[in-house]
């Protein structure tokens, strides 16, 4: 692999297998060397943001639990316990290089609301003009199936798009995306995630992680929408990310998109769990798709849910498959009045409406 250009900004998601030696057993000499890197990208004037697992694993250690809990309420007390002393850590191995951690907790409801969403954005700026790390993690104390991200992969993802970043780092026990069914080697780069790269992937067996090879594929397929080139590593390789960046490294790139998708549109795409729908004429799909147009009311033919004007909702073909996203214009009781209708009908409708369109293009990202 070729050198890469240095990054302004970077993402660094590490495993819990990265920090931990075993269950409630942090990694202390790794958590140094690691600080150590991102002391030496700070010092080259690269901004650094981690986002970091193994807070639930150092809760279940605390409580001398061998499992991983299936009760919600337990993986929730475990997070609480476990989340200051990962923090602990940290700070500590940020000490000796005068770098400060800052925590940020995060839930997918913080992402989703475009307030919030911006409102995060922000405070990472802020926390980076400062100097400072922040550390980010899952608000595993508080998160419940509807607000969670899944997994850390996902949250990494999302934070480098949020923030911009050049690249994202999964550091975890994995070397790479290996060819298990062919040569068995890393595949060194992957320009496009194909069925055939998704088909090398696969889950995770240990007792404190979550994903696996399957939510990093689907991690960097996030990042590389945002022009984010994504590396998938091993964490227990010395200075590895410095390595990757020089070209030496072993493990696999993830080619950015040569247009990254707009950051709004992002936000749509990938930011949302919208389980309200509108249905569409089967002929109105490729105007929207292929066009660009903005979604009508002659194209509706129903609504699926309780929708207010102004959330996001999916758009569906007439067999159920999800083709966009977007802000709606109408609520759903409005959906059922304006199905199928021309514009001189909606005009008859709404005379005070400056703008009659069910979904404006800009508001709607296509999938």
């Amino acid at each position: 692999m070729k050198p890469i250009v240095q990054p302004k900004r970077i993402v660094i998601k590490l495993g819990t297998g990265v920090l931990t030696t075993g269950i409630g057993k942090l990694d202390a000499a790794r958590i140094a060397a690691l600080c150590s890197e991102i002391a030496a990208f700070r010092a080259s004037g690269v901004e650094v943001i981690v986002v970091s697992s193994a807070a639930g694993g150092l809760g279940m250690g605390r409580l001398g639990l061998e499992k991983r809990p299936r009760d919600i309420s337990k993986k929730q007390a475990c997070a609480a316990i476990g989340q200051s002393l990962l923090m602990q850590y940290w700070q500590d191995g940020f000490d000796p290089h005068g770098l400060t951690a800052a925590q940020v907790l995060l839930t997918h409801e913080d992402m989703r609301g475009r307030e919030r969403y911006l409102g995060v954005k922000k405070c990472l700026e802020t926390l980076i003009d400062y100097g400072t790390i922040p550390v980010i993690n899952e608000n595993d104390a508080v998160s419940a199936a509807e607000i969670k991200f899944g997994d850390n992969d996902t949250l990494s993802a999302m934070v480098a798009s949020l923030v911009g970043a050049q690249y994202l780092f999964i550091l975890s026990t994995a070397p790479g995306l290996v060819d298990m069914k062919g040569t068995g080697k890393i595949v060194p780069v992957v320009n496009k995630i194909t069925a055939e790269i998704e088909a090398m992937a696969g889950g995770t067996t240990s007792i404190t992680a979550t994903g696996g090879m399957i939510s990093k594929i689907a991690a960097a397929k996030l990042a590389m929408k945002s022009g984010c080139g994504v590396f998938i590593a091993s964490g227990a390789e010395p200075e590895i990310m410095h390595r990757l960046l020089a070209g030496t490294g072993p493990g696999t790139f993830f080619v950015p998109s040569g247009i990254p998708m707009e950051s709004k549109k992002r936000w749509l795409a990938y930011f949302q769990r919208p389980v309200c729908a509108i249905s569409v004429k089967d002929d109105a799909v490729p105007a929207l798709r292929e066009r660009g147009r903005s979604l009508l009311a002659v194209g509706v033919t129903g609504a699926t849910g309780v929708f207010a004007a102004g959330e996001i909702v999916n758009v569906t073909t007439s067999a159920g498959v999800v083709i966009a996203r977007g802000k709606i214009s109408y609520g759903s009781e409005d959906i059922a009045k304006i199905a199928g209708k021309h514009g001189d009908e909606m005009r008859a409708l709404y005379p005070a409406r400056k703008h009659l369109e069910v979904m404006h293009r800009d508001e709607m990202v296509v999938l």
